[in-house]
């Protein structure tokens, strides 16, 4: 029998990620849970016998396999830690905690019930990062010694929660940055880091309490390289988004980077010298890709896999950048 599943959040990209599950033919998608008609209606478009649930307790209460939580970020660990001492896997949007202490807590849950845990970081699943992480850990570029990475987003946010500390946890770095560093720590085998430091700015001024950073510059080591990023919401950019991620070895380089301002479609090259190989370049369904993989993962066992050891590395770096 197919693992069944329960969506709780189904706004554009829960949405997006129960297409992507049910595409894969590996899970049956049982119920939702959302306090928008709109929303419930258009999932069950994907899942037309859907059953429709009020609260995450009722959802628990049925014969389910394992929770997908598209929610506030406030909410996200609280629900992922219910949802696991009920048995359930989990695959959550991030971030999975607002601090490192929420992640902890959510990854002992997941351990001491031996149950799955995923989270959405989907930019590890463009075709370019993928064959970025190849160079990299097959030795082609050499001893990596610097990482720059950059996430602008010109628009920003379009829900009041995001402005809210409490609720969101911050502000770019937790919305944005927290892929750029998942994407370092990743390709760089997850080490540990130190020596951080950052300028967070709202509105132009420096960030004060009470309100969120719409602008940041950090930088950190990880496993002996240095690791400098900048991420904003609303900056004049030229452009819908700038992503880039650029890695420099010994004995090559490589760069990952959005096509035209777009958030969708990437280039990864390959550098030797003042020479450049392309690696990849879009159009790449990358989006769904991390709900796919945890959907068919579960499909084959619903056990903790180490691998989530490794979500604490990335929520112990936002709070070194946020001085927490």
């Amino acid at each position: 029998m197919k693992p069944r599943i329960g969506f709780l959040g189904t706004g554009w990209i829960g949405r997006h990620r129960m297409a992507a599950m049910v595409a894969t033919g590996a899970v049956d998608a049982v119920a939702v849970c959302d306090p928008s008609p709109e929303c419930i209606a258009e999932a069950a478009t994907i899942a037309p016998t859907i059953r429709i649930v009020d609260t995450l307790d009722d959802m628990l209460a049925l014969d389910i396999d394992g929770v997908v939580i598209a929610t506030p970020s406030a909410l996200h660990a609280d629900q992922s830690i219910q949802a696991l001492r009920a048995g359930k896997a989990v695959f959550c949007q991030k971030p999975l905690g607002r601090t490192a202490a929420e992640v902890d807590a959510v990854i002992a849950a997941a351990r001491a019930a031996d149950r799955l845990l995923g989270v959405d970081l989907s930019y590890r699943h463009t075709a370019g990062m993928e064959a970025i992480a190849g160079l990299i850990r097959e030795g082609t570029l050499g001893d990596i010694f610097a990482v720059d990475l950059t996430f602008h987003n010109a628009y920003g946010p379009d829900k009041p929660w995001f402005y809210d500390p409490v609720q969101s946890g911050g502000g770019c770095v937790v919305d944005l940055g927290v892929h750029l560093v998942d994407l370092a720590l990743w390709t760089l085998g997850f080490p540990k880091a130190s020596d951080a430091h950052a300028a967070l700015y709202a509105g132009g001024q420096p960030l004060h309490p009470g309100s969120v950073e719409d602008y940041a510059s950090a930088s950190f080591t990880a496993g002996g390289a240095t690791v400098r990023l900048t991420c904003s919401w609303r900056l004049h950019a030229g452009q819908d988004a700038v992503i880039a991620a650029d890695f420099y070895g010994t004995q090559g380089g490589a760069g990952f980077r959005n096509v035209g301002g777009s958030f969708y479609d990437f280039t990864a090259d390959h550098f030797t010298g003042t020479a450049t190989h392309r690696l990849t370049d879009g159009p790449d369904d990358w989006g769904g890709r991390a709900a796919a993989a945890w959907a068919q993962q579960l499909a084959h066992s619903h056990r903790y896999d180490p691998a989530a050891d490794h979500f604490a590395r990335s929520a112990e770096v936002l709070d070194l950048i946020y001085g927490r």
